[in-house]
Order: C-alpha cells, then sequence, then structure tokens
C-alpha cells in the first residue's frame, strides 16, 4: 500500500454561505492529494504528459461525514491500496480536521490513455517501477 498526506487550509472562497467547504471543492482537494502523492514518488503530472501519458478521470465517488469549515486546516490522505494491473488507477482519499476525525472519503479512479492515439494503455513502466516496492 502506498499512501501520502498533505495539510490545506480552507480558503473563504471555497465554502458556502454557511461556512463549509463547499461540496464541489472535495474533488480539488482530491487532487491536490493525488498530483503531490505522485510528485513524492519523485516525478509530476506533467513528467507523464511529456511522455505521452494521460490520466483523464473516469469514475468518483465521495461520501461526506462533517463538514470542514472556513480557516480550518484539513490534511488529506491519499492510498492506493493496490498496484494497478492494467489501464485504470484508483486512489482512496479521506480527509481529517485538525482533532483527526474523519470528515470525507473518496474514491477516484483515473484511466492511463496514450495521447497520440487517444486510447488506453496499460500503466507506465515508470510508474509501476516507483510504485511496486509498496506493494511487495
Amino acid at each position: 500500500m502506498y499512501t501520502t498526506t498533505i495539510d490545506i487550509r480552507v480558503r473563504y472562497g471555497e465554502t458556502d454561505q454557511m461556512g463549509y467547504l463547499y461540496y464541489g471543492n472535495y474533488a480539488l482537494y482530491y487532487e491536490v492529494g493525488r498530483t503531490d502523492a505522485i510528485r513524492q514518488l519523485g516525478f509530476t503530472y506533467r513528467e507523464l504528459e511529456e511522455q505521452g501519458v494521460m490520466m483523464p478521470v473516469a469514475e468518483m465517488q465521495t461520501k461526506y461525514l462533517r463538514p470542514a469549515y472556513y480557516d480550518d486546516v484539513i490534511t488529506v490522505k491519499t492510498i492506493l491500496k493496490e498496484l494497478p494491473a492494467a489501464h485504470k488507477i484508483q486512489f482512496h482519499s479521506e480527509l481529517y480536521n485538525q482533532k483527526g476525525e474523519l470528515l470525507n472519503v473518496g474514491v477516484v479512479t483515473l484511466a492511463f490513455i496514450d495521447a497520440r492515439t487517444k486510447t488506453r494503455m496499460n500503466m507506465p513502466d515508470l510508474l509501476r517501477d516507483k510504485l511496486a516496492p509498496y506493494f511487495q
């Protein structure tokens, strides 16, 4: 299993009239977690794209348990529970407040797409090689 965490402070512009983190912004927090997880492996989405690999979102599931509020520091935990065997990768997200309370859980599935042919492809060897040690 591969796990990373990153903290994000809820900004005023991300909240609704009640001062809650607006429900649509949770997807952005998942993305911050995913991009940081890739960065912690030693490369970026941009580098994958330069190598001809696109990773569009194919599916997203989310469950809201408690609200996050303006100025809260949210810990985004990003988890890869399994090493992908084919053309999709699933990132599991857990969002916690400063008290350690679980606020939200989500699963985002991305597909590996060849940028040139626009067809699906298997996980690039570069990414597989970086992730494999976490699944042995």
